[in-house]
């Protein structure tokens, strides 16, 4: 049996849009969109793991508002998307770790950018807030 890897991602808002990530690794998922984030560590709680991964990714400080219902199973056995919305309280974005651009999309941009299948649901949810 796989043990459950959980992933934690960021619906990072600012000024009524929400920032997409493009993958620049692994090579398979290199291009396509995603919510910043990453695995939660050993003894980290998954709140405690995001703000961590925005620091890492983006260089930001950021506030976790809401965590999203429901989580999403990804590509990998045993791999689970969980997803907070977030608010930026320090410095721009920039993207340091696994990502070679960033956008920030407003509710009619959100699906303008090739998302990767997994973060959809999470996606959804989050454009919802963002009226």
């Amino acid at each position: 049996m796989t043990d459950r890897i959980l992933v934690v991602g960021a619906a990072l808002f600012a000024d009524g849009r929400m920032l997409a990530a493009r993958r620049s690794a692994p090579a398979a998922l290199a291009g396509r969109w995603e919510l910043p984030g990453g695995k939660v560590e050993p003894g980290e709680l998954p709140s405690q793991a995001l703000v961590r991964e925005l620091r890492e990714e983006l260089g930001v400080e950021a506030e976790l508002l809401e965590r999203l219902p429901g989580e999403w199973p990804l590509g990998r056995p045993g791999y689970v998307l969980q997803a907070w919305t977030a608010k930026l309280i320090a410095s721009d974005p920039r993207p340091l770790e696994d990502h070679d651009e960033l956008r920030w999309l407003g509710p009619s941009e959100i699906w303008t950018v090739n998302w990767l299948d997994e973060d959809r649901p999470a996606v959804s949810e989050a454009a919802a807030r963002l009226q």
